[in-house]
């Protein structure tokens, strides 16, 4: 990151880099006219490089936000950026013959430049996410480190449930993240914000390795954090830590005494036996990892909630992840800005700054941003203003569509294909999955970051928004709200029921021959509630429609426990007496498919059309 006032400020994944289709065609191959060329100097700020476009400034930061590189109207921006944005932009962009230096000149500049960063980095303490099965004492475990750990000074103050917090281990401090659950740690992830440094995976020693604890290991690696492994309840006399050992090795964990990398720690939440030695290790991983960030710089991070309170206003919890805030700072803060007006520490202390890895509550911003977003702080608030209003327009899906896979492998943007994949049964995942992964190119690998069975659900969703997959569901289907979610988070989700169209679609994708495919898009949900006979014509279903509309002649689905049992075509909607073509959201009628009478009461009729697959630009 670098100064505000000396060039712009990157974050990670914060916009997908996106050129629009329509400028492909202006790039080489000498389709750029001559009005089109522009020569770059070696410095330049936003400002100049939108005069030398004929551009709006706007224009140039929206641009800039698609690039993943955050920047106002004043800041300079290196030539090599500028270049990327002028060429996406159509025009045929190319350095000044005075801003060429040597390779030598160049690689001593940066090395300067990194030597005067190095010489403002301090060690900051980790940040630490709980994850792990339900009822495997995450809570209580988060519970007992702060009742017996509380931060030194601070012993007495009354603790906010803030959503993060600090304790202090040997002299040296860690925070936590008060959220635990792998649905909370990759819904950040989703938003960009790579919050955790660490990850401690609690498994019950009477228990062993659970669905949900899978699901956790699969996130965990999919976001790359060190992973610590607390094995609870060996208090019980049913306990079995080498049990839960065996399983985490069937999971590629293989832990320390037997070899591997990964530390696992006896622990009893409940007794507190085990917690200092979990805490030291958390110092030990922290240590290897050399956790550094300049606290001489403006402040920036990641919010962890947010809320409004009836006295105070708009509350947001911050977790600062580099730089200081200060009481005062003008805040960007997802689409929202502020000026801090006061802060407060996790025991509800007033505090004037918040150095790096502190987690404070913060009063002053506008609006309520999301959990996941980004802020940063800028000069002042015409500056704040502006960059709201850049990243509103510039904000684009955040999901990959399988037919554009091949374009990005080609232009050497993805070396990686991350696929999520659920299944109706068990024994098809090993057959999938064997498949799947020696489809790999020598441009592009297939990655299958989690795969489980049963209906694809919002945390399937919000992994893929969080790693950029493509869910495939083999006889699976979404529950409501995550095929909700998906549509609104622009993530690809493909069904299939026959496996070598699944891996057909696959290969294609990564050869670059797939075909533009038709795809389902929901029209309407509804709930059978009754079932009852017309006679000659068999049965029908009386059914709440709970969400869109059902259209006579639309097709349906009709799902029994997350399965599909039929596919058909809705012959007919009675309306009381009346025969309808249409019924909306939030009323009942009854329903008959055309060849299909078999309903039962608790199944469920989603309606659907076929069009073909394709994002809006």
């Amino acid at each position: 990151m670098t100064n505000r006032h000396s060039g712009p400020t990157r974050f990670r994944g914060a916009v997908k880099s996106q050129v629009r289709p329509s400028l492909l065609s202006s790039q080489g191959n000498g389709g750029v006219s001559a009005d089109k060329k522009v020569i770059i100097p070696r410095s330049v700020t936003v400002a100049q490089l939108a005069e030398l476009l004929s551009m709006s400034h706007i224009e140039i930061i929206k641009q800039l936000i698609r690039n993943g590189v955050m920047a106002t109207i004043n800041q300079a921006i290196p030539t090599e950026i500028a270049i990327k944005v002028a060429r996406d932009l159509g025009f045929d962009a190319q350095d000044s013959p005075k801003s060429a230096v040597s390779a030598a000149q160049a690689l001593a500049d940066a090395r300067a430049e990194s030597q005067e960063d190095a010489g403002q980095m301090r060690a900051r303490p980790p940040v630490v996410t709980i994850l792990g099965h339900v009822d495997h004492g995450k809570t209580t475990l988060l519970d007992a480190i702060r009742k017996s750990n509380v931060v030194a000074g601070e012993a007495g103050g009354m603790t906010q449930h803030i959503g993060a917090y600090q304790v202090d281990q040997r002299g040296q401090r860690i925070t936590f993240l008060d959220t635990p659950g792998h649905e909370a740690f990759t819904a950040m992830r989703a938003r960009g914000a790579q919050a955790t440094d660490i990850a401690v995976l609690v498994v019950a020693a009477d228990d062993g390795v659970m669905p949900q604890t899978v699901e956790a290991i699969n996130h965990v690696k999919a976001a790359g954090v060190p992973l610590v492994v607390a094995i609870n309840k060996i208090d019980k006399p049913e306990a079995n830590p080498e049990r839960v050992k065996s399983q985490l090795g069937e999971h590629s964990l293989v832990i320390e005494e037997w070899g591997g990398d990964v530390i696992a720690v006896p622990i009893s939440a409940k007794t507190g036996k085990g917690i200092d030695d979990l805490l030291d290790n958390i110092l030990v991983v922290a240590e290897v990892a050399e956790l550094k960030a300049n606290p001489h710089r403006p402040g920036e991070g990641v919010v962890i909630e947010a809320r409004v309170d009836s006295n105070r206003g708009t509350v947001a919890t911050l977790l600062v992840k580099n730089g200081t805030v200060k009481v005062g700072d003008t805040l960007v803060v997802g689409n929202t800005w502020g000026r801090v007006k006061a802060m407060f520490s996790d025991v509800g202390k007033p505090v004037r700054r918040a150095e790096p890895s502190t987690p404070v509550e913060v009063l002053g911003i506008e609006k309520v941003p999301v959990a996941g977003d980004k802020f940063m702080a800028l000069a002042n608030e015409k500056q704040a203003k502006a960059m709201v209003e850049s990243l509103a327009e510039a904000r684009g899906p955040k999901g990959p569509v399988l037919e554009e896979v091949f374009a990005s492998i080609t232009a050497g943007k993805t070396r990686e294909l991350n696929l999520i994949l659920k299944t109706d049964v068990q024994g098809s995942v090993e057959p999938i999955l064997t498949s799947l992964e020696g489809l790999g190119t020598d441009k592009a690998s297939v990655r299958v970051i989690h795969t489980g069975t049963g209906s694809i659900n919002e945390g399937d969703v919000m992994l893929a928004v969080a790693s950029k997959a493509i869910i495939l569901g083999f006889n699976s289907r979404p529950e409501p709200g995550a095929r909700r979610l998906a549509e609104g988070e622009g993530v690809d989700i493909r069904f299939y029921d026959v496996i070598y169209n699944l891996i057909d679609d696959i290969r294609k994708a990564l050869e670059g021959i797939l075909e533009p495919t038709i795809v389902e898009v929901a029209e309407g949900r509804a709930e059978v509630r009754a079932v009852f006979s017309t006679g000659k014509r068999g049965k029908a279903a009386g059914v709440f429609v709970a969400e869109g509309r059902l259209t006579r002649g639309s097709q349906v689905k009709v799902m029994r426990k997350g399965k599909v049992v039929a596919d058909s075509v809705i012959s007919g909607l009675r309306h009381f007496k009346d025969d309808v073509r249409e019924m909306l959201a939030g009323t009942e009628c009854g329903v008959a498919l055309q060849d299909y009478q078999d309903f039962e009461p608790g199944d469920t009729l989603q309606a659907y059309r076929r069009e073909k697959a394709g994002r809006a630009a």
